[in-house]
Parts: structure tokens; C-alpha cells; sequence
């Protein structure tokens, strides 16, 4: 008993020393961190949008092992000044035009926050009913926004979920559909199953293939071309079908895509469905960029098809105002989602769940613990309302559009694809090269032009590009969302583009 005693007052002393979570702690170190990414964001600008650091940089400068001690939280925040901002690219930079934007949010970042301090684990409903009932809430809200057809709802037999990325929304379409095909024809058979796509699907599609189990021999790249804007070709798409079935294999899965990586294209929904539906084929809709735009009516045109389609999704963590991750998955059917993925082992066993009147997530999904993601998405919704989002939106397309002005204005360069949403794809004109040069008659020397010209853009920190290539086409990608972008960025950057095509121009390098 006296041992006991003993062990009791030493961890005592230990919780007295350092508790984990102590309230009035949180509420000072928490106003402390909230000041620091205050003071960030309005100083972002003086940042090289970039990081500029070279490679190993920070295990020059950080300890080879973790402290025995503790240290304060002021220490540490000197430390991520000094030695890890250096290193991040800083996408919420208003100078930021690469890749698709990630669009933070005060709300987003506070529901953020929200959800990490709650901390719940809801795999099943009665793990925390509120994150699984207020995730069906918001999806159907965001549904409707969307003016998704009902049938992808949850009053209708539908329904969504949040997912981390659309590569698992991808990866768990695969395997529902999969698991559907081989109780029709037999596992015996999973080496025939064929996954369509164009060679401007997102590549996670092959990723998502791969783990899911379908041969790689039986990924199918549809070639796509400028003359149809890079859109995958539902005649196309038919031929390849029947030379499978020809050749014995089961078509299985398409990936049709609204707003592609490299030049926002939109596949023909309608028609590709029709053509798939025909032959038995699930699917997918993925609109991880593009999507978020729909919830604006003038946009809602590129849905037109989607209720012949099995699956949707789109990354609100990219142009929603939402923090990442948080990609919206919405299907047709959920049983086909839960006879593939479920798992019912004793420990979770609840009458809820046994009587089928609650959603159990963990069984949309690959893995088993889950965030309560929808917290964030909530108070995006409430935070802003419908029309403030669009809003939003809009003013990022029509800076898009203010840019392709600036673009014209400049006959050097040339918009390569017509711009749909927020990102202008643009090069310097081969035309205007090979009056430089004759060597220019070269493609290839025209995209290595373009090439050092991101290159050159990008060192200088002011701001940061990233490219595409089709057709063997080497396009610069102006990608407009960042919260913080205004008008005045988006002149300043045509100025920085413009300043270095004429350094480029006058150094010889023709």
C-alpha cells in the first residue's frame, strides 16, 4: 500500500510539472499561435513566394535528436521563424499562381481549429453522433448548392462524404465497383477488369487503379487532342470498349473530368455517360478544381449529364475557402460503398448501427479512424452564406479574365486553350520566336524557351508559376484563387512575366 502511495505522489508531481492539456495553458500558448499566423499572413508578401532554400537545408540547422527537456513555446516559435518558414512555399501567398489554389479562410482555419481541439475519433455514429450527422448535412447542403440531382442526396437514396483527397475518392469507387463486377462474373476474372481514362485525367486515377488491383496493362489512355480542346472523345472511348470486350476483358470504371489539371478542360458528360452506361460501366465525375465553381448557376453547364453519372467529387480544400484535406464525395448508391469497405469487428458492435438507422462513415471509407471534417465545411457555409462564396468566386475568374486581357495586349504571347474557369494557359508565341530565330522552328526549342522563362520567374521569388504539357506542348499555367489575391497582384505579375521574357530575349539566349 505504502508503494502505491508512492507512485501516486510521483505522478502527481509529474502533472504538476507539465500537464498535457491544461486549459489556461491552451488559452495562453492558443492566443500566442493565433497572434504568429496573424502577423504572417500580413506580412506574407515580404516572403519569396517560392522557398529558395536548398536541399537537406534543415538538418544543417536542427538537433540530431529530440530534447530531454522542455521548451517554451516562444523558443519554439523564434525557430519556426527563423528556420521553417525559410523552407515553405507559401501557397495562401497572393502572389501564389501555381499548381490550383488551396483557399484559406479565417472560417475555414477556425473550424480547423474547432475540430482538432474536440479531437473525436467518428468511425461510427455513436462514436461522436454529431460529426457524422452534421457531415450528412453539409453534404446535402453543398449538394444542393451544386444543384446536384437528388437522387445524389441523402432524401433520395444517395448521399456524401468527406474524404481526405480525391485520390481516396477515386480509390474507393474503384473497389465498389469492382467488388459489384466480380460478384457478377467471379474473382476468377479480376485480371479483365479495365479502368478508362484520357491522358488528361489527374493521375492519381493510376494511383487509385494500382492499389485498388487492376492490371496495369488494363489502364486504358484515351489520347486526346487541341482541336477538341483536350477532352476526351466518347467515340474514341467506344472503340476502346469494344476492342476489350473483343479481346475478352470487362470494361469496368470511366473517369470523366470537370476542369482538368493542365488546361481546366471539361470532358462531355452527357455523351460519355451515355456511352458508359451502355456497357455497364461505372462513373466517376472528378471535379477536385473546377467543381467548386458550380455552385454559381452560369457554371452549373458543365454538370449537364452528372445524373447518369455514379459518382461525383471535388476538393473544397482548392477553391472552397476550406482548409485541406476536405474532398466531397458524393454517390448514387451507398451500399455500393458499404458492401465493399465495411467492417463490423465486436468492439464496435451498437445497437444504432445493428439496426440500420445511422450512417456509419467508417465504412465510405479506406481507413477506419476519421476528422471531423465537416466542421470546417460548416462554418465556411455560415461563416460566408451562398452569394458571398459566389462571389468569391467570381472575382477570381474575372481577375482571370482581366489577365487574358493583359495577355492579349502583349503579341509575344499567346493563350494556348480557351479559359473556362480561373486559370489562363499561355506561352510565348512560337510565331514571334522564329522571327527571332530560326531555330525556334523547333517545338522543342520553343518549350525550352518557355521552360527557362518559369524557371526565371520562379528564382526571383516575386512569384510562382507552374507548367503543363500537352501534345507535347510546354504551356505556363496562371492558376488565380489564393484569399489574399487582388487585381493589383495579378498586374504586378504580368509585369514580372513581361520583365523577364525581355531579360530572356535581350540576353542572347535566342
Amino acid at each position: 500500500m505504502g508503494t502505491l502511495n508512492i507512485n501516486h505522489e510521483l505522478d502527481d508531481q509529474i502533472f504538476n510539472t507539465i500537464n498535457p492539456l491544461d486549459p489556461e495553458e491552451f488559452r495562453r500558448q492558443g492566443h500566442k499561435i493565433v497572434n504568429f499566423l496573424a502577423d504572417y499572413y500580413q506580412n506574407i508578401e515580404q516572403y519569396p513566394v517560392c522557398s529558395q532554400v536548398n536541399l537537406g537545408y534543415l538538418q544543417k540547422i536542427v538537433p540530431n535528436s529530440a530534447p530531454n527537456n522542455p521548451e517554451s513555446l516562444e523558443k519554439i516559435l523564434k525557430d519556426v521563424e527563423r528556420n521553417i518558414i525559410p523552407g515553405l512555399t507559401h501557397w495562401q501567398s497572393p502572389n501564389f499562381f501555381a499548381y490550383f489554389p488551396s483557399s484559406g479562410s479565417t472560417a475555414g482555419f477556425l473550424g480547423e481549429m474547432l475540430s482538432v481541439g474536440f479531437n473525436v475519433v467518428g468511425f461510427n455514429w455513436i462514436s461522436s453522433p454529431a460529426a457524422t450527422e452534421l457531415e450528412s448535412i453539409v453534404m446535402d447542403w453543398f449538394g444542393k448548392m451544386l444543384n446536384l440531382p437528388n437522387c445524389f442526396l441523402f432524401a433520395s437514396g444517395g448521399g456524401g462524404v468527406l474524404q481526405g483527397t480525391t485520390c481516396e475518392a477515386m480509390l474507393c469507387t474503384i473497389v465498389a465497383t469492382r467488388d459489384q463486377m466480380l460478384r457478377k462474373i467471379s474473382r476468377e476474372n479480376f485480371g479483365k477488369l479495365v479502368v478508362y481514362a484520357s491522358d488528361q485525367t489527374h493521375f492519381s486515377l493510376k494511383k487509385a487503379a494500382h492499389i485498388a488491383g487492376i492490371d496495369p496493362g488494363n489502364f486504358r489512355v484515351i489520347p486526346t487532342t487541341k482541336a477538341s480542346e483536350y477532352t476526351l472523345c466518347p467515340k474514341s472511348l467506344r472503340l476502346a470498349i469494344l476492342n476489350d470486350l473483343k479481346e475478352g476483358n470487362v470494361p469496368l470504371f470511366l473517369c470523366a473530368t470537370i476542369g482538368t489539371t493542365s488546361t481546366t478542360s471539361v470532358d462531355p458528360l452527357r455523351s460519355l455517360c451515355e456511352t458508359a452506361k451502355e456497357f455497364g460501366i461505372w462513373v466517376h465525375v472528378d471535379a477536385a478544381y473546377a467543381g467548386s465553381a458550380c455552385i454559381c448557376p452560369e457554371f452549373q453547364v458543365f454538370l449537364d449529364g452528372v445524373e447518369n453519372a455514379n459518382s461525383f467529387s471535388l476538393n473544397a480544400h482548392k477553391w472552397f475557402f476550406s482548409t485541406l484535406d476536405c474532398c466531397c464525395l458524393w454517390v448514387k448508391d451507398p451500399s455500393a460503398l458499404t458492401n465493399a469497405l465495411s467492417t463490423n469487428p465486436e468492439c464496435l458492435r451498437n445497437k444504432a448501427t445493428e439496426l440500420n438507422q445511422v450512417i456509419d462513415y467508417k465504412d465510405w471509407q479506406i481507413a477506419l479512424s476519421r476528422r471531423f471534417r465537416a466542421l470546417k465545411l460548416w462554418l465556411v457555409l455560415r461563416s460566408y452564406g451562398v452569394t458571398n462564396l459566389r462571389n468569391l468566386i467570381r472575382s477570381h475568374v474575372n481577375m482571370a479574365k482581366h489577365f487574358e486581357g493583359l495577355i492579349a495586349m502583349d503579341k509575344r504571347f499567346e493563350i494556348f486553350v480557351p479559359r473556362k474557369f480561373a486559370m489562363v494557359c499561355f506561352r510565348i508565341s512560337p510565331l514571334v520566336l522564329s522571327q527571332v530565330s530560326t531555330k525556334f522552328d523547333d517545338e522543342k526549342e520553343v518549350n525550352m524557351f518557355n521552360t527557362r522563362l518559369v524557371e526565371s520567374i520562379n528564382s526571383c521569388g516575386k512569384l510562382y508559376l507552374t507548367h503543363g504539357v500537352v501534345g507535347r506542348t510546354y504551356i505556363i499555367r496562371f492558376a488565380i484563387g489564393a484569399s489574399l489575391t487582388h487585381y493589383r497582384h495579378v498586374d504586378i505579375a504580368w509585369k514580372v512575366i513581361q520583365d523577364h521574357a525581355n531579360a530572356l530575349l535581350n540576353q542572347g539566349y535566342v
